[in-house]
Parts: C-alpha cells; structure tokens; sequence
C-alpha cells in the first residue's frame, strides 16, 4: 500500500479526500502524525502557487507523495477579491469578514454578484513532476447571511441550481458538489495513474 501525505490539520478536509479516494490502494498519512511542525508559509500571488509550495516543501520534510490544496472566494465585480487573501479578508475574520464583504458590495445588484469558489490541488512527488488540479464552483453573493452549516463564506455563496446558499445544504451534500470536492475527484485520477502497477 502506498502512502500519501495530505498536507492539512483539518480533520473535516481528511475525511473529505479519504471518501473521495476510497478504492486506492493509499494510506492518508497527515502532518501531526508524521511529527511535522513546519507550517509553510503562503506566499504565492495564486492558488496554484500556494498549494504547489506547500506539496513540494512537504513532499521534502516527509520524502512522501504529498498533496496540498489552496482554496477560496474570488467575486468577479471585485476583481476576484478576497481570492487568496479569503481566509484574512479585511483584516477580520468569521461573521466580521461576512459583513466586510457585505460592505464591499452594498450598491452592488444581486444579478452582478457573481462569484465562485476555487480550489486548486497540487500533487508532489519525490520521482514525478508535480501536478495540478482545479474545482470551480460558481455561485452568487447573497445580500445576507442564510444558513447555519458549512464555514467561511458559506452562509453568503448562493447556488443558483439548489436554490440555496452552501449553508443551508447538508454535509453530504455540499462535499459532493464542493469546489474542492471537483477538484479531488480530478486529482484521483493522477493519484490512480501513479500508484497503479
């Protein structure tokens, strides 16, 4: 059985990518149980290139196939703002970076808040170049808060094809459709290509 290191220390994005890579022939190892502490620094202008700086310095602490992602909001009238800077967007986090964001599009009609949640995946691999994968999820930026699941922008990120913000849906629901769900599924392809005798 083959070992990939998941480059994450967030248990809900482990369980994600382990029902989304069932069927493998892969053990999910993670950073706290391999003993590292390093946290790479997300430096990169893009997605691509944060998640492709995290797999490749991980990849080089653990000498194990890593994968890494990079995810988050980019709202077209803004000039795809947040976008990397999502997870500190405003300086304020939580329901504060709700209503900042709110702020940013207070004379903005409903039919011009399109939005889209991106994730990116990089694949890194001791004796492979290093691959990339991309999920898009695209949405509408809701005038208020609807919905108690989910995080992040959740509650504001309106599906037009469910009739309902990411906060409303159910987990399952949600990690099927997800961004990063699209994006996992792309990146079991290449996971089933290099580990596959």
């Amino acid at each position: 059985m083959q070992e990939l290191l998941i480059a994450t220390r967030n248990p809900g994005k482990l369980r994600e990518f382990a029902a989304i890579f069932a069927g493998l022939d892969l053990q999910l190892r993670t950073l706290d149980e391999l003993g590292i502490v390093d946290e790479v620094a997300e430096t990169g202008a893009t997605f691509a290139a944060n998640a492709t700086l995290k797999a490749e310095q991980y990849r080089d602490l653990s000498g194990l196939p890593t994968l890494a992602d990079d995810s988050g909001l980019e709202v077209a009238v803004l000039d795809g703002a947040p976008g990397v800077y999502s997870a500190r967007y405003g300086g304020v986090t939580g329901e504060a970076q709700l209503r900042y964001l709110l702020d940013q599009l207070r004379d903005v009609p409903w039919h011009a808040r399109l939005a889209r949640f991106v994730c990116v995946i990089a694949l890194a691999h001791p004796s492979h170049p290093t691959e990339l994968v991309e999920g898009v999820l695209p949405g509408v930026i809701e005038c208020e808060p609807k919905g108690t699941g989910g995080f992040g922008y959740d509650p504001l990120f309106y599906l037009i094809d469910e009739d309902k913000t990411m906060a409303e849906l159910p987990p399952e629901r949600k990690n099927a459709i997800s961004h990063r769900a699209r994006a996992a599924h792309a990146a079991r392809a290449i996971l089933a290509h290099w580990f596959t005798p």
